[in-house]
């Protein structure tokens, strides 16, 4: 279970400081899929790096399965089972996709056959990409879907992704979310998941709506989405209370 009590989270300015993160608490049970959404610029993607380790909050404090890990550092955290997937994973030149999969893993004599079972998992043929480089040569939706690949191969008991969709064509948006729904079903991993897209927020068990650095609203997706879609033009009433 992920607690945050009372997180805040301000930089300095031109102006005297801004605060991006206000005096949030939240509790993510384990195993559930959880949409941060909210507009732009809210602190949907700082509140997910905090929780990685990525930001340093500027008080409160952060549990994880019971223990304090605000003044863990990100390898520490990994450790632990926190795992980030970036709007734009990293491509690295000269490493293949077996390699990265072996060093996510820990496992030095990580088998061909566990590396199939990890890039079935996201939709990826073992003969068609273990030697290949993650680099350039790569689209986006393929390095995505490499990156959770790694994340399974880890073994993350809490995954974060920071839109997914960012980038990517619709085929593979439409694989990124079987993958996640997927990942969901076998109840192995906690999912937090900042996204904007209707396919997504349709398979939380949660919404959290963040705006103005807090948390405006949550709920399940039942109680939220409709509110959610029912003014895309205006003011959103979700918002706004």
């Amino acid at each position: 279970m992920l607690e945050l009590k009372n997180i805040t989270y301000r930089v300095s300015s031109p102006d005297g400081g801004q605060t991006i993160l206000n005096d949030i608490s939240l509790t993510i049970p384990d195993h559930k899929l959880v949409v941060f959404t909210g507009p732009n610029g809210g602190g949907k993607t700082t509140l997910a790096k905090v929780i990685m380790g990525l930001v340093t909050p500027t008080s409160g404090q952060i549990f994880y399965n019971g223990e304090d890990i605000t003044d863990l550092g990100i390898t520490e955290r990994a450790r632990r089972g926190i795992s980030y997937g970036f709007q734009q994973p990293p491509r690295f030149k000269g490493i293949t996709v077996r390699a990265l999969l072996t060093i996510a893993s820990g496992n030095e004599s990580l088998s061909k056959d566990q590396c199939c079972r990890y890039l079935t998992q996201v939709g990826l043929c073992a003969n068609d990409y273990l030697d290949r480089e993650v680099d350039v040569s790569l689209s986006g939706g393929e390095v995505k879907r490499i990156e959770i690949a790694t994340l399974l191969a880890r073994g993350s008991s809490m995954m974060i992704f920071d839109e997914p969709e960012a980038g990517i064509d619709l085929w593979s948006f439409a694989r990124l979310t079987e993958t996640f729904e997927q990942i969901h079903q076998t109840r192995t991993a906690t999912m937090i998941i900042i996204s904007h897209q209707e396919r997504i927020i349709s398979l939380a068990d949660e919404i959290i709506v963040v705006g103005g650095g807090e948390l405006r609203h949550r709920g399940t997706t039942e109680e939220i989405f409709p509110l959610i879609m029912a003014d895309t033009l205006g003011s959103c009433p979700v918002l706004s209370r």
